[in-house]
């Protein structure tokens, strides 16, 4: 009896998850369809040294602006370098940096908005102007700022990238730390005697996870753009490591009319993974902040699916 009540236990936990993605795919279709493009997008950048058919660095003078073609799917540049090849490879520099800097900006950001709208007082008072001057600056101009001052590099295009991220994060993560903070279970904490640096990580920051995800899906795409303008004006990854920017500022190198391939290709990449990330990041809010949704928010809000089964979750109760 008692080990079929532990292998029940250990094994509940498994379908709630289940039954979560199976929500989400339902509950959203395009954004399920945008999660599977964008691990497919995460597999070719992992897998790209067995899937890229040349090497992404060797000139080839021989053949160089051919277009598309039979040897070569989709065309060379002005060296001869293989288009798809450079590509696949540019699709692991490009997501590196944006992954890299999202966790690094989302992650400050975070731990700043938990601080700051925990503590508060003359603490979020202080750190909130500095969030203003940070956000008085355009994205890509304190990137380009910051990069004038740290060097050209993938690390350095990481570190600007990610300072930029910061604030937006912290403001998002604040205010939900202000309405968390007054609820009445955080009250009956203090009132059993909890500390602060034991509500914070307990009861606050775990209500802050959802909306952290939704804002890390929104700004992988805002990386992605802000890596690829920053390589375009020759400011970020420095070539020859291919990245979709610098492919697309590889064009510069070109006289007047550049093959269209060298421009299609990339851009279609930039373009369909920035909308992907997007739309994903649309349907994880809706789907994980349920009163955007009607009929389907308050079932979901009461912690049932349609047609009455139970999710893993607590159902509110009043007071």
């Amino acid at each position: 009896m008692a080990s079929s009540i532990r292998g029940s236990a250990t094994s509940r936990p498994a379908p709630f998850r289940l039954d979560g993605l199976r929500g989400f795919a339902r509950s959203s279709g395009l954004g399920a369809a945008c999660a599977v493009f964008l691990v497919v997008v995460a597999l070719v950048a992992v897998f790209a040294d067995r899937l890229a058919p040349y090497d992404p660095l060797r000139a080839d003078y021989g053949a160089v602006r051919r277009p598309p073609g039979h040897e070569h799917w989709l065309g060379t540049d002005h060296l001869g370098r293989d288009t798809l090849s450079r590509l696949v490879h540019g699709a692991r520099i490009t997501l590196l940096v944006a992954l890299s800097s999202v966790v690094i900006g989302d992650g400050l950001g975070f731990l700043w908005g938990l601080s700051s709208g925990y503590v508060g007082q003359r603490f979020d008072l202080i750190s909130q102007r500095l969030v203003d001057v940070l956000l008085s600056f355009p994205a890509l101009i304190l990137a380009i700022l910051l990069l004038a001052g740290l060097g050209a590099g993938v690390h350095t295009v990481v570190i600007a990238i990610a300072l930029t991220r910061v604030p937006l994060s912290t403001r998002v993560i604040r205010s939900v730390v202000f309405s968390v903070k007054e609820l009445a279970y955080i009250d009956a904490a203090r009132a059993l005697g909890a500390r602060p640096r034991r509500i914070m990580p307990h009861h606050v920051a775990p209500q802050c996870v959802a909306p952290l995800l939704v804002i890390v899906s929104l700004n992988l795409g805002s990386a992605i753009f802000a890596e690829a303008a920053l390589s375009f004006l020759g400011v970020g990854v420095p070539p020859p490591a291919p990245s979709w920017g610098n492919m697309l500022g590889g064009v510069l190198a070109e006289a007047f009319r550049p093959p269209w391939w060298l421009v299609v290709f990339p851009g279609l990449a930039i373009t369909a993974t920035i909308m992907a990330t997007n739309l994903l990041g649309d349907a994880l809010r809706d789907f994980l902040d349920p009163r955007l949704k009607g009929a389907l928010g308050e079932q979901l809000a009461r912690g049932r699916r349609p047609g009455g089964r139970v999710l893993g979750r607590v159902a509110p109760t009043a007071g």
